[in-house]
C-alpha cells in the first residue's frame, strides 16, 4: 500500500508512526524540531489520515507497508519512532527486518495485549455521529462532548474530520475497517524475536501502557533497550510535555 506522508528536513532518515485514531499531523511539531538534524518522514498509517483504506489491518500488513514505503523512497536503513499502535508497528518491523532499522524509539506502548473496551467506546461514539448531516466541526464536538468530557481527547479525534465538499464532512479514518480488526490491533503483538540494536522506550508517568511488570519482557526482546519516564505525562506525552520528550529523544539519538 502506498502511504501518504509528510517530509521535513535532510540527513539521516527518521520515520515517525502515529497511534490508533491518529495521523501524521499529530507529530508535525515534533517532526519540525527533529528535522533540524534528520530527514523526517511522517506517515499516515493505512486506514488513517490521507492513506488508503483497507479491510486488512494488522501489524504484519502495517509493517509491510512501512517496508514498501522505505523501498519506494530509497531508504535502506532508518531510525524508527512509533507511538502506541505505531510503536507496535515499529517493533514488528525491527524484529522482522533488523537490518532496516538503525535505532528504535517506542513511545508509551509495550509488546503485549491490551483491553479493547476504551477503543470500542471511542469507535461507537464516532459511529454514532451522522457526519453527512452535520454543518460544522463545532457541531461534531458538541455531539462528542455528550460522551467524552476530556476536550483534549475530543480535539485529537476531531483531527479525523475532513471537509467532503462545501456543505458536508467525512471521516478520514476508516471506522468500519478499524472496528473489524480492533482486536488484532489492541490485543495482539505478532513478534517474539530479539532486536539487539539500540532501543528507547519512553513512557508517561501517569500512563499505565508500560508498567514495571513489563520491564523483563522489554529487556528480553530488546536487550539493548533503555526505559525512560516523562514526569506528569499521560499516554499523549509528546503533546503534554514536548520539551521533555524531545530532550530524551535527542539524548538517545546523539549517543
Amino acid at each position: 500500500m502506498k502511504l501518504f506522508f509528510r517530509e521535513l528536513g535532510d540527513g539521516e532518515p527518521l520515520i515517525i508512526m502515529h497511534g490508533l485514531f491518529g495521523l501524521s499531523d499529530n507529530w508535525m511539531s515534533i517532526g519540525r524540531d527533529l528535522a533540524e538534524k534528520y530527514h523526517i518522514f511522517l506517515v499516515d498509517m493505512r486506514n488513517h489520515g490521507q492513506s488508503p483504506h483497507s479491510d486488512f489491518f494488522n501489524y504484519e500488513v502495517m509493517a509491510a507497508d512501512i517496508q514498501e514505503f522505505m523501498l519506494d523512497n530509497h531508504i535502506w536503513e532508518a531510525v524508527l519512532m512509533g507511538h502506541s499502535m505505531g510503536g507496535k508497528v515499529a517493533m514488528t518491523l525491527a524484529q522482522q527486518f533488523p537490518l532496516k532499522v538503525k535505532k528504535l524509539i517506542v513511545v508509551d506502548i509495550a509488546p503485549k495485549s491490551y483491553q479493547t473496551s476504551f477503543f470500542e467506546e471511542i469507535l461507537e461514539h464516532l459511529k454514532s455521529i451522522d457526519i453527512s448531516k452535520v454543518k460544522s466541526r463545532e457541531e461534531i464536538d458538541e455531539q462528542l462532548a455528550e460522551k467524552i468530557s476530556d476536550p483534549g481527547i475530543r480535539q485529537f479525534l476531531l483531527k479525523n474530520v475532513a471537509r467532503k465538499d462545501k456543505h458536508s464532512f467525512e471521516w478520514k479514518i476508516n471506522l468500519e475497517g478499524v472496528k473489524k480488526n480492533l482486536s488484532d490491533i489492541v490485543t495482539k503483538f505478532p513478534g517474539n524475536k530479539v532486536f539487539k540494536k539500540p532501543t528507547l522506550f519512553i513512557k508517561g508517568e501517569k500512563s499505565d501502557y508500560i508498567t514495571s511488570e513489563d520491564y523483563p519482557t522489554l529487556k528480553k526482546m530488546f536487550p539493548n533497550a533503555e526505559i525512560v519516564t516523562i514526569a506528569n505525562a499521560s499516554h499523549w506525552l509528546h503533546v503534554e510535555a514536548p520539551e521533555a520528550f524531545l530532550e530524551k529523544v535527542h539524548q538517545f539519538l546523539d549517543q
